[in-house]
């Protein structure tokens, strides 16, 4: 079986071309041998896997060569950012791993020094107030094959500039009447350098400046300057930002500030996964999904509510790595390197999901054993627990068939099976309901086969788990599979959009699953192995009483079956 190398994060990191191009700037000493990064997000959603990836890249390389890495707000647009993406940011940074150190920034603070690095523009006849719309500014920015229209405000007096950005300022206009345009080439092979909108007008609450400005920074105006005022060696972004580059490049040359050196990597992309904030703000608001946290949501809050471990994203992104060529990366494999961790360091438990009540004919009535269970086969410190065994039991529906296919060997009439750290049983009777259902079955032990092994050196082909009926803590267990039916979300029937790849059987929630009595003191956040079912996780829902777990991941290991297929 081919699968993925998995190394510890201590190993040393494989090679790419951002680290070259590091190595080679420490080593001719370009920025005094400084490495400073930045994670700059946007706060107008929550921060999902792709994110991840650059989180790992930014505070990795940070770490690793013994540099700087500050968590940055580019906060440019109130319309759509709020306080509570801000925080979920903060919190989703923080559990990955990345430490910025104090150092936490907005683009925000920065207003007053972009607001007079535009008027330095302005004077130099580098920018100019337009009142063309901006259905009219698209209409006059041409094409790839023809160069744009140059706007009949482009050539206003630097005074009649100034006097209008200032009343810009001062809130005189209504929302998108006038745009502060930079002063580039409207014939440029570069869209990005057809006169550029710089700064809008926007009467709108800043969630941080409340209501100081009403007119706005463009992200591409404020991006680059804002890495230049923190010093950043190596502005590292996705591929996407790569012809905004020559832009960002001319404002820090024409204003004459520090010019930080920008590097593009291939954006993340995941099979049957949506990785755009603003289709995933859509499926909120839609109520396709509970929240931006819903286990079925690819966004790290869902990730870790779901039970994943920061450990296992950053296995994940580590193994990806960077290239100058955007690809799409298997689900299989996120889920791999998630397998990988827990199996480390998820406790074992019994859990039986959908019960069917066992009655053992010859077993003590009132007897409890305590069966010795490991509690991590893959981790000796975690030691044993005891699993009270009695006369009637709960096992899985799907481990008993009265009428058994061919190659079924789980239990059935006449059959005898190991129940798992208890004894060998033989299935003797059912009993069955009026319409025909099995509904109890009944079973014989053999008290010489305690702890599961037989004295007389007979074999069984199948063990199950099972929960004593007497000691079972009830909860809810909900079964999550992916959000979507098809490998590219994007790609929906003609004259439908992504909601229609929606996978209708993508949640089921079971509501009278049968857990051993350990785990009635599990805690929200808790991750489990329950044994032949899978992994799972204490869902934030749960409360005294009520326990809610989630399936982060099954058992069943589908990276093998792709790595065939690709071969």
């Amino acid at each position: 079986m081919n699968t993925p190398k998995t190394e510890p994060e201590t190993a040393p990191a494989p090679s790419n071309f951002i680290r070259e191009i590091i190595l080679d700037d420490l080593k001719t000493n370009k920025y005094g041998g400084r490495v400073h990064t930045r994670f700059p997000p946007e706060p107008n959603g929550y921060l999902h896997i792709g994110h991840a990836k650059s989180i790992n890249i930014n505070f990795g390389f940070a770490k690793e060569f013994g540099g700087k890495c500050n968590l940055r707000f580019d906060d440019t647009n109130p319309s759509k950012e709020e306080t509570e993406y801000v925080d979920s940011i903060i919190e989703d940074v923080h559990w990955l791993g990345g430490d910025w150190e104090g150092r936490l920034f907005y683009a925000s603070d920065y207003f007053e020094q972009l607001y007079e690095w535009a008027v330095q523009l302005i004077r130099a006849g580098k920018a100019y107030v337009c009142d063309l719309s901006a259905d009219e500014v698209r209409q006059q920015r041409g094409t790839l094959t023809e160069p744009g229209r140059e706007s009949p405000y482009r050539n206003r007096s630097v005074e009649e500039n100034l006097n209008l950005f200032e009343r810009m300022k001062a809130g005189e206009f209504p929302d998108g009447a006038r745009t502060l345009r930079a002063k580039i080439d409207m014939a440029s092979a570069n869209l990005n350098l057809r006169d550029p909108i710089m700064y809008r007008i926007l009467h709108a609450e800043h969630h941080r400046t409340g209501g100081k400005w009403c007119i706005y920074p463009m992200y591409d105006f404020a991006h680059g300057q804002s890495d230049s005022i923190e010093g950043i060696t190596h502005s590292i972004c996705t591929l996407e930002f790569e012809d905004h580059r020559p832009l960002y490049d001319w404002y820090v040359e024409q204003l004459g500030i520090y010019h930080p050196q920008q590097i593009e990597f291939d954006r993340l992309n995941v099979t049957y996964t949506l990785l755009s904030k603003r289709k995933l703000l859509q499926l909120v608001q839609q109520g396709h999904v509970s929240g931006w946290n819903d286990p079925r949501m690819p966004t790290i809050s869902g990730l870790r509510r779901r039970g994943y471990t920061p450990e296992a994203i950053r296995s994940f992104c580590r193994r990806v790595g960077v290239s100058k060529t955007n690809g799409t990366t298997e689900l299989g494999l996120l889920e791999y390197f998630l397998r990988e961790d827990l199996n480390k360091r998820a406790p074992r438990a019994m859990a039986v999901l959908r019960p069917l009540r066992v009655v053992i004919d010859n077993y003590p009535e009132g007897q409890v054993e305590q069966m010795e269970a490991v509690n991590n086969p893959e981790d000796e410190s975690a030691g044993t627990r005891s699993v009270p065994f009695s006369k009637v039991l709960y096992i899985e529906q799907d481990d008993f068939r009265e009428d058994p296919p061919k190659q079924y060997f789980r239990l059935s009439p006449g059959r005898e099976v190991r129940l798992r750290y208890g004894y060998f049983v033989t299935c003797t009777g059912v009993v069955k309901d009026s319409s025909g259902a099995v509904t109890e079955i009944h079973c014989s032990y053999d008290p010489a086969t305690r702890g599961g092994n037989a004295p007389d050196g007979r074999k069984v082909k199948s063990t199950i788990h099972w929960v004593s009926a007497a000691h079972a803590v009830n909860a809810e267990v909900r079964l999550y599979d992916n959000l979507f039916t098809c490998e590219d979300p994007n790609q929906a029937p003609e004259g439908q959009d992504f909601t229609a790849n929606l996978n209708p059987n993508s949640l089921e929630t079971l509501g009278d699953c049968k857990l051993e009595p350990a785990l009635a003191a599990a805690a929200p956040g808790n991750r489990y192995q329950f044994e032949r079912l899978g992994y799972f996780a204490v869902d934030p829902d749960s409360a005294p009483g009520k326990l809610v777990f989630n399936r982060t991941v099954a058992l069943r290991d589908t990276w093998a079956k792709i790595e065939k297929k690709s071969k």
